[in-house]
Formats: structure tokens, sequence, C-alpha cells
């Protein structure tokens, strides 16, 4: 579990092809402190495990699964990518809960700088979408964000010059994409709304008459 506070970004050493799938070492700079073979490790935005430490440089085996669903699989050497260590019981949490279990994949449609603000608006898939609303929570890259509007193409969402400066997404251009995990409580509220079928049981038309729902 993580908090979508990204602590550093990483830099891939190497990349590679494997009978399993794909082997990423990654420099994980400062966040290396106290990392283990075995430990989990939000790799931008995916949770990956260790299986081998040299230094601060860790070695990631991808699954196919995960290559299918992120963006893991364009990594090469040189490239960065947002780093957080996974969360222990008594720390602060200053994002949102994060699972590193990534719904899909999204595409920077455009960037909006006009004065201080910062908007980014990403087209996305119907099935990403539909477990997102307006000012909740997402994931985007591993970095906590929240969504300013949510439509049937696409979402947006601001961005403060420290998470600009201090996460990948800043480096992010107009046709990249990007790893998106949606608010796991929203998918499991989503998921009982949908098996409500009781008389004058909840549902995601009653609450969208009752103005809960856009």
């Amino acid at each position: 579990m993580f908090t979508g506070l990204i602590e550093a970004i990483g830099t891939v050493r190497a990349a590679a092809a494997t009978a399993a799938g794909r082997r990423l070492e990654v420099d994980l700079g400062a966040a290396a402190d106290g990392v283990r073979p075995g430990d989990s490790v939000n790799l931008g935005g995916a949770c990956q495990t260790v299986v081998d430490l040299r230094g601060a440089v860790a070695a990631f085996d991808v699954v196919p699964e995960t290559l299918r669903l992120t963006t893991l699989g364009d990594l090469a050497s040189g490239d960065r990518v947002n780093l957080e260590r996974s969360l222990r019981l008594g720390d602060r949490l200053g994002g949102h809960l994060v699972t590193g279990h990534v719904d899909g994949v999204a595409r920077l449609a455009e960037r909006r700088e006009r004065g201080p603000e910062r908007l980014w608006r990403f087209e996305a898939s119907a099935d990403l979408l539909g477990s997102m609303v307006p000012k909740g929570s997402v994931a985007v890259d591993g970095a906590s964000l929240t969504l300013v509007d949510v439509g049937p193409a696409g979402f947006s969402v601001a961005l403060i010059p420290t998470t600009l400066e201090r996460t990948t997404l800043g480096a992010l251009p107009v046709g990249g994409r990007a790893n998106v995990e949606t608010d796991v409580l929203g998918k499991y509220v989503l998921k009982l709304l949908g098996g409500a079928k009781a008389p004058g049981g909840l549902s995601l038309d009653g609450l969208r008459e009752a103005g809960f729902l856009d």
C-alpha cells in the first residue's frame, strides 16, 4: 500500500526482455534507503517487488499482465520513473490510499498553462472514467492527484509546481501515456451499488436522481 506521494525520481539503468516478461534495473537514489530484496516499490504507479539490490540499483521482474496494463514495457535505459516505498503502519497518509494496481493507461491530450494554473487533460477509456468523480482522487504514474473534471472521453487534474518539479509529470509530453489507478474506495462503492438490486436499495440511478451524482 502507498500514499501517492512521490519520494524520488529513479533512473532506469537497464531494461531487457526475459522468458517471464521483462527485467528492469532502476537506480532508486534516495528512495533506496531501507529497501531490501522482497520489498514492494511503487514504480511509475505499479507495485513491483525488488528481486535484487546492488547498492541503490534495484532489479524488478515485470510480468506479462503488468506489461499489458501499464507503460512499464516502454521504459528504456535512461528513462526516469516516479518512486515511492511502501507505506508503514503509523506513517502519515498525505495523499490517498494507493494500491499500485494499475487499472489502465491514459494519454495526455492537453497541457493548459495560464498564469499559475497548470491543468493537464487526459483521454481515457470508459472503464477508467466510470470509477472517477470530480474532486475525487486518482493516481497518475503513481502520484496522488485531485480530479478537476470527469467527462465522457477523459479527465483533468490540476498540478502544483511542487508536483511538476518532483515527479515525471512535468516532463510528460502531449500524446504521452501515463499509468492510472482510480480510487480503490470508489471502486468498492461502485461494485456494491452495482449489486444492490433489492427494492428500495441503493443504486446509481437512484443516487443520480437524488442529485448525488452528475
